[in-house]
């Protein structure tokens, strides 16, 4: 019968979860609960997580959604979000007696001060009593809440198992009631918690020592290698670890690479840490899967010998501005890791050719390779890498001097599994290197080649016949014109992102074919292209019509025509990027809030 609510009448709320289950996007789930008064309320029960930002008064906010969604077991409130509340009609009708506060701060838009606008002790005392299943809470950079509101959520919230506190003020009193109440608590992040000592850590790891696994540590100036001895001498499960201080030294490392066997994850970023806590990681950390050391000062290749030793199952390893490591170091790794997938060498000035080498022969399973200003790694490095490394998918290139073709050729013979690959400012990367892999790597979908000087057109014509891109970067590449562009819009219909900034011989004749062939393009960047105009505008956007993002910054041949020309002819756009004496008023007052300026005046 037409207009029959088949739907409702004849699916029970059980399959309409199930339904709503699998949906594979939450603005599909929130548009099906607007759809009337049963699936709203359906959604309002089965909802699990919610995100919000602390602007609007979140405490007043959080007191309506608790009692809305009282099944919620993650709850995400972050400071530096700007997300306005919903109208109150979104949360049915408003009372107005009995509750004159109330109705005067919904008036007031949520609070009169600053702190209103502020997530406090008052909030927690809310997410205490609304969200009784909770399970998981993030309170980022949120300043105003204290350790009183930290007692009261921890005593009622006590099935808690993930508490992030990055940027919060709190005290040592807080922290200890996670502690006694929450015991079922494995991950815990008190990055930037500047109000902390190590009464307080040492406190919680008594109290949770049976069931931490995961702790975060950054910048919190109190908490010394005394909280490091107590987690290692408690928290025998922790398997992640991650550490950025300078009053953490050997002593706090050692402690719990003893206590502490079946560490997974270990991230350091402590001047003061020297070879003899990494030696300790290797004798005793035999799960270890991934290493990241930062800024390391102190120690040297034996540290990684030390790893290389012990560590079998290292899958992943992160070396960043470690300035003593050579290729000593690396090649104890390759020997001894051969599970190694994931690589990045950062700044690490000291390893070179016969390092990267010793990797392509030994660690035949490697994925992801990155080389960030590495300066002594030449081409025979990254063609043993295509000998040795035929899996790998993921490579990414920064100011690599000594890397040009014969180096991509070899990647792009040996490694035909690559699916990414970025490069920026490899001047002796050209196009003999790019056309090899448009020859050889078919499952290309990611191409980043920025500041190359000598690409040019040639190479992405052979690129765009081999590979079918979803996104692409060519910013500055000075030799890449209409011609390669066009190839690119021909051979690659699924491209969502395309960065073509700085391109000074790239024209309309390029936008037009991008307009006709690539319909789910997203986000261009036209930035600095002297020769594009409203002509070339105007024919992108009419096709289209998903696009989202648009910045067209120094754009000499656009003018305020070509700006409105984009935003009104995308119905989906979200962010255009432009200088502010392109957009006229009737612009402004027709999206006003979509329109970025890089400049303020110009």
């Amino acid at each position: 019968m037409r207009g029959h609510d088949w739907i409702n009448t004849c699916l029970p709320d059980e399959l309409i979860v199930e339904i709503f289950r699998r949906l594979d996007s939450k603005s599909t789930r929130d548009s099906c609960s607007l759809v009337c008064h049963r699936w709203l309320s359906i959604d309002r029960l089965t909802r699990s997580s919610l995100k919000i930002g602390s602007t609007g008064n979140p405490d007043f906010f959080l007191r309506h959604l608790s009692h809305h969604f009282s099944n919620v077991t993650s709850l995400h409130v972050d400071e530096r979000l700007s997300i306005s509340p919903p109208p109150p009609s979104y949360f049915g009708k408003r009372r107005s007696r009995g509750n004159s506060k109330v109705s005067s701060e919904e008036n007031n838009g949520g609070g009169g001060d600053a702190e209103s606008l502020c997530l406090s002790d008052d909030g927690l005392n809310v997410i205490a009593d609304g969200f009784p299943k909770l399970e998981k809470l993030s309170l980022i950079w949120c300043s105003n809440v204290t350790s009183g509101g930290l007692i009261s959520l921890a005593s009622k919230c006590t099935s808690l198992k993930s508490l992030d506190l990055q940027g919060c003020y709190v005290g040592d009193q807080g922290l200890a009631a996670v502690g006694q109440c929450c015991k079922q608590l494995e991950d815990l992040n008190l990055r930037f918690c500047e109000g902390l000592t190590d009464k307080g850590l040492i406190e919680l790891a008594l109290g949770v020592a049976k069931s931490l696994k995961s702790l975060g540590v950054a910048v919190c100036a109190k908490i010394t290698d005394s909280s490091m001895e107590a987690v290692g001498s408690h928290c025998g499960s922790l398997e992640i670890l991650s550490l950025d201080s300078e009053f953490i030294h050997n002593q706090g490392v050692l402690a719990v690479a003893r206590g502490c066997p079946h560490l997974k994850v270990l991230k350091l970023q402590c001047i003061n840490v020297t070879d003899d806590a990494l030696k300790a990681v290797g004798a005793n950390c035999l799960r270890l899967e991934s290493l990241a050391l930062y800024s390391f000062q102190k120690f040297t290749d034996k540290g990684l010998c030390a790893i290389g030793k012990g560590s079998k199952k290292l899958r992943n390893l992160t070396l960043s501005d470690c300035y003593f490591l050579s290729d000593k170091g690396l090649e104890a790794i390759a020997n001894g890791c051969k599970e190694l997938t994931h690589l990045e060498v950062n700044g690490c000035h000291n390893i070179g050719t016969l390092g990267l080498q010793s990797v392509g022969k030994s660690c035949r399973h490697l994925t992801e390779l990155a080389l960030l200003y590495c300066q002594r790694i030449g081409d025979a490095g990254l063609l043993q890498i295509g000998l040795g490394c035929k899996f790998l998918r993921t490579l990414h290139l920064v100011d690599c001097s000594s890397i040009g073709d014969e180096a991509m050729c070899g990647i792009a013979t040996g490694c035909r599994n690559l699916k990414k690959l970025h490069i920026r400012r490899c001047y002796e990367v050209g196009n003999k290197g790019i056309i090899a892999v448009g020859n050889h790597c078919k499952l290309l979908t990611d191409l980043s080649i920025r500041f190359c000087d000598r690409v040019g057109d040639e190479a992405l014509v052979a690129i765009a016949e081999g590979c079918s891109l979803h996104y692409l970067n060519v910013s500055g590449c000075h030799q890449i014109g209409d011609d390669g562009v066009i190839a690119i819009a021909r051979g690659s219909p699924q491209l969502c992102y395309l960065d073509v900034s700085v391109l000074q011989n790239l024209g309309d004749t390029g936008m037009i074919e991008l307009g006709e062939h690539c319909p789910l393009l997203k986000e261009i960047v036209l930035s600095h292209c002297r020769e594009i105009t409203d002509v070339g505008v105007a024919h992108l956007v009419t096709r289209c019509t998903m696009l989202e993002s648009c910045h067209m910054v120094y754009c000499s041949s656009i003018t305020s025509a070509g700006v409105a020309t984009v935003v009104s002819g995308c119905p989906n756009i979200k962010k255009v990027l432009v200088e502010k004496w392109k957009v006229s008023q009737r612009t402004k007052r027709r999206a006003g809030s979509i329109i970025s300026y890089l400049c303020v005046d110009l």
